[in-house]
């Protein structure tokens, strides 16, 4: 037999960033893979509506109210979720955020908060997580999501491409460090899709036109066209696949603007 399982069956995840949007997809997609997940964000309200939905498919979640830039609250998480579930198969690392101002204009609080959340935040949680997955015997599976936004240079903040660029780049070396305890690090590149996010951007049609002249696929992204490759990286489909980028963006980066 040729085909690997894609199946989830058994594993735990975590994903951060998981109250709505593209992190919700994810975990909601993971868990319609047989995984159960652990749930972080920072609003308690959003992370229930989540759990609603992968309890309704029969898998276990976890609410965990968490700040993701706070060291502490990071360790706490992951010591509850290893003491409830006994192990951390896959760490989704999805929470980001993103202050759209000129390089001239951009505070120094502005690069603080953006690489907190978008860059160290990733860091702590891999650190975190990747303790506990190298002393398995089955290791693990971390994927950061990244931007096309780290690999083309785009209108979206320097400070923003700054922590996306250093997110791959964070990828390739831990993937490096990490592989021989069979931990593979992995990172998503996303172009635009449709998320509450991206809603009000989007109903610019002037915007969107100037997306769809840079994407050969001449379309926006749908949520699950992005949970295909989380559920691909975190499954054993996966399995010899480490320090890569894999940029699901319609075709964008081919050339850019």
């Amino acid at each position: 037999m040729f085909l690997p399982s894609f199946e989830l069956s058994g594993k735990t995840a975590i994903v951060t960033g998981a109250g709505r949007g593209i992190g919700r997809a994810l975990a909601v997609g993971l868990a319609e893979a047989g995984a159960d997940v652990a749930l972080l964000a920072r609003t308690e309200k959003d992370l229930a509506e989540t759990a609603g939905m992968i309890e309704e498919l029969e898998r276990k979640a976890l609410i965990l109210p968490t700040d993701v830039t706070d060291r502490e609250q990071i360790h706490n998480a992951i010591a509850e979720i290893h003491s409830k579930w006994g192990k951390i198969d896959i760490l989704v690392n999805n929470a980001g955020m993103n202050i759209r101002s000129k390089a001239l204009d951009a505070t120094d609080e502005e690069w603080q908060q953006i690489m907190d959340t978008n860059l160290k935040s990733a860091f702590m949680m891999s650190q975190e997580a990747g303790r506990i997955m190298k002393s398995q015997p089955s290791g693990g599976k971390i994927i950061n999501i990244a931007s096309v936004a780290g690999q083309v240079a785009l209108r979206t903040g320097v400070v923003y491409a700054a922590t996306k660029a250093a997110l791959m780049q964070m990828t390739k070396v831990l993937a490096m460090e990490w592989g021989q305890y069979g931990v593979n690090v992995n990172s998503i590149g996303p172009w635009y899709f449709k998320t509450p996010l991206t809603e009000k951007l989007l109903a610019d049609e002037a915007y969107v036109n100037d997306i769809l002249a840079v994407t050969p696929l001449k379309r926006i992204g749908e949520l699950p066209e992005l949970v295909g490759p989380v559920v691909f990286l975190s499954s054993d489909a996966g399995n010899y696949v480490t320090g890569q980028t894999l940029f699901v963006d319609g075709g964008m980066t081919i050339h850019g603007f």
